[in-house]
């Protein structure tokens, strides 16, 4: 529990790691300065790119006490303002799943190489990131807990699968090895609320753990405080949810 005479400070910083293929990226990593030791997040930037929302975001966790780090997942696509930079990887159809799975990997490891790590990571991402999330919970061994903030295209026809996205996320529900938080906004259509409906269907069918909220009178992105989507009420309490989530499964 913060307490106004307590200890605090930050360090926050752009480094390197390794991710999928063994490729050098970049990643904006922020950590308490206190001994810890601190469980770990790592953070999946939106399809609006790797920008300062996701450093604000980055920070806030290491304020809440958590070795935090947003892995740039368009590292390859060259550099410039993060909207330049994001509309070349749009065009291009986006990054492969594959290639965003080895870079979230790295940046696991990269959090649990630190002396000062409990060992307990969550992983967690909002629109595109929050489909990563749901990708990365299934496929990658070492989380503990994850969430997805209305993540589009979990689930897909098979009319859109294609050779960066050779499968559903939600087809990959049966291989989901931790408890899943979701924050999804009534108003969204991608995810739609029967999309949402349907991925929590296949959550309970497969016995999975799971925590879903939907808000009403929200739509996509309502966390965003810069853009007309943000809803005030319904952010604040999903920022509580979210922390309340991660504290029960990762400690804090």
């Amino acid at each position: 529990m913060y307490t106004t005479d307590q200890y605090e400070g930050m360090l926050a910083e752009t480094v390197t790691l390794q991710g999928a293929n063994g490729d050098t990226i970049n990643a904006y990593y922020a950590r308490p300065l206190g001994a810890g030791p601190y469980p770990g997040v790592v953070l999946i930037h939106h399809l609006p790119g790797w920008d300062e929302l996701y450093r604000e975001f980055t920070r806030k966790f290491a304020h809440h006490g958590y070795l935090a780090i947003s892995p740039n997942l368009y590292s390859r696509d060259g550099h410039g303002t993060p909207e330049d930079v994001a509309a070349k990887v749009r065009a291009g159809g986006g990054v492969p799943d594959s290639q965003m799975v080895g870079d979230v990997q790295g940046s696991l490891n990269f959090l649990t190489s630190m002396a000062n790590c409990t060992g307990k990571v969550g992983v967690m991402g909002t629109c595109s990131g929050g489909r990563h999330t749901v990708i990365c919970a299934s496929k990658i061994d070492g989380f503990t807990a994850a969430a997805d903030l209305w993540g589009g295209r979990v689930v897909m026809g098979q009319e859109t699968l294609n050779e960066k996205n050779p499968v559903a996320p939600i087809d990959m529900t049966p291989d989901l090895k931790v408890p899943l938080l979701g924050l999804f906004g009534g108003d969204d259509g991608a995810p739609s609320p029967p999309e949402v409906a349907q991925h929590e269907a296949a959550l309970k069918a497969a016995g999975k753990e799971y925590e879903f909220h939907t808000y009403p009178g929200a739509g996509h992105g309502f966390f965003y405080y810069d853009r007309a989507a943000y809803r005030q009420e319904q952010a604040v309490d999903g920022w509580n949810k979210l922390f309340a989530f991660f504290a029960k499964h990762l400690g804090s």
